[in-house]
């Protein structure tokens, strides 16, 4: 990477954390300032969900640090990995704590970072594209789409105890949100499909797993609620993963342009209202 370039950006300076989202996936979807932070940080604090590819930025000699959180596995206590980069910036290293996807979407960076702050060292925050986007992107279904939705629900299957969180008011959530987008939430499923039809969710509403997102092991599983436990469970498919549950599955068949790369012939836009092709 040209060095040159970087120089342009906020200085990575020692002594300091900079706490960065390295995206779904892809290493092409870092931004400047994570390759910056990479190409330059001493220590490199990093998560489970950051891809390998990720890591080759590192600046020759880096040092390594695995701090990631796996859920059933054993794993650092959030407080210790919050602590350990106190520790590092005050020994005069350039820390870099990165983090798949986006470091304040269900990534506790927000505790790292107040964690920082209560012990008077220096950070910036470098956002990354979260996977319940981007993942979903790489799997052609967006987020949003003009004839489907115009809200959309973020929401974590389970908390740090790994149950599913009380507080979630799932009678709400399925009145009220056209599209629910979780993340951490293939362990409890099954519950949290019959919750969302309790509430009000078509049975054969169209759900979608997208496991390792924006890597070359991406998958994709695309089933219903009333069958989203089964399907799983038939399928084989593991953590990490994104379910989004809601009619914007339903462009797949026309958006899933990493399939068109490999040969799928793309679908019409099935909520058109009327044609839109251009005549050639």
């Amino acid at each position: 990477m040209n060095q040159s370039f970087f120089s342009a950006l906020p200085e990575f300076r020692p002594g300091s954390v900079w706490l960065v989202g390295a995206g779904p996936g892809d290493p092409g979807l870092l931004t400047l300032l994570a390759a910056k932070a990479l190409s330059e940080a001493d220590v490199i604090v990093h998560d489970a969900l950051v891809n390998d590819e990720c890591m080759r930025l590192a600046k020759p000699g880096a040092k390594l640090e695995f701090a990631g959180k796996r859920g059933g596995k054993p794993s650092a206590k959030q407080r210790d990995i919050s602590l350990r980069l106190v520790e590092l910036a005050r020994a005069g290293h350039r820390v870099l704590r990165l983090k798949g996807g986006d470091p304040f979407v269900f990534g506790r960076g927000g505790e790292e970072a107040l964690t920082l702050v209560e012990n008077g060292v220096p950070f910036r925050i470098v956002p990354g594209i979260t996977a319940g986007i981007g993942g979903l992107a790489y799997a052609g279904i967006p987020v949003t789409h003009r004839e489907v939705n115009h809200a959309v629900t973020f929401l974590t299957g389970h908390d740090s105890s790994g149950v599913i969180p009380d507080r979630i008011d799932w009678d709400a959530i399925g009145r009220g949100s056209p599209v629910i987008v979780m993340y951490m939430a293939m362990k409890h499923i099954g519950q949290i499909t019959s919750s969302l039809i309790k509430a009000g969710r078509r049975p054969d509403e169209p759900v979608a797993f997208v496991c390792n997102a924006a890597t070359p092991e991406q998958s994709v599983l695309e089933t219903t609620l009333s069958e989203a436990e089964e399907a799983v469970a038939r399928s084989g498919i593991e953590p990490p993963a994104i379910v989004v549950v809601g009619e914007v599955v339903r462009l797949r068949p026309s958006l899933d342009w990493l399939g068109a790369l490999t040969g799928r012939k793309l679908l019409p836009d099935p909520f058109a209202p009327s044609e839109t092709k251009v005549s050639a």
